[in-house]
């Protein structure tokens, strides 16, 4: 058997331009200046209340709570019109990787836990995964925890896993766990920066995938 996580936001779902916008209202509504696309690219994958902090380094906690709480807000107000489609190819290719008989699929996602189920559900995908790992119930990106926690529900070894994902945080943390990583370059982060982060080999699309999941852990 073999294991196949998968990111969420920016790996499987097209969340930029919900999640930059939302961001930069939320600071808005608080009278802040907002930050750059590329600063909020760039914390993609992360739990909410780290990337807050990064994009807020003048913040205390009492602050941030203020942000995360205007995030929230201005989430919720957004969310419920799904603006997050899939990429193309994505739906195809879990269709087909989950009926593999070797092929667990499973998420690790920056996302809380309620938030990536309704998500999924919206979607109608949710059951087609092992499991569905977040930092609710598990450290967050770079920490290995979710692709351990994964691993220990599909019953495989860390030798049967790979990891995919759209940021060098997904790429870190499966270095942390000892893991294969594929980088998808259809996401946040830049192919230059996913290979630095020790991605085994970096896709230009869902055609890719599959291949190089055999290249990596066999068909």
């Amino acid at each position: 058997m073999r294991l196949v996580i998968f990111d969420m936001d920016g790996t499987i779902i097209d969340s930029v331009a919900l999640i930059t916008e939302t961001v930069t209202a939320a600071f808005e509504a608080l009278g802040e200046p907002a930050p750059t696309e590329a600063a909020i690219r760039a914390i993609s994958g992360i739990t909410a209340r780290d990337a807050m902090k990064i994009l807020a380094p003048e913040a205390d906690s009492a602050k941030i709570d203020v942000i995360m709480e205007s995030y929230r807000r201005e989430y919720g107000a957004r969310a419920g019109r799904l603006r997050e489609p899939l990429f193309d190819g994505a739906l195809a290719t879990l269709e087909h990787l989950r009926h593999q008989p070797e092929t667990i699929i499973a998420v690790a996602t920056g996302k809380g836990y309620t938030g990536a189920v309704t998500l999924l559900t919206a979607h109608g995908i949710l059951d087609w995964f092992n499991s569905i790992e977040t930092p609710t119930h598990n450290r967050g990106k770079p920490d290995p925890e979710m692709i351990h926690t994964a691993i220990g529900k599909a019953g495989v070894t860390v030798a049967d896993a790979v990891m995919i994902g759209d940021t060098v945080h997904d790429m870190n943390m499966a270095k942390a766990a000892g893991v294969k990583a594929i980088g998808v370059a259809w996401g946040y982060h830049e192919v230059a920066e996913l290979e630095a982060a020790g991605a085994d080999v970096v896709i230009s699309s869902f055609d890719e995938l599959e291949p190089a999941i055999d290249k990596l852990l066999g068909a």
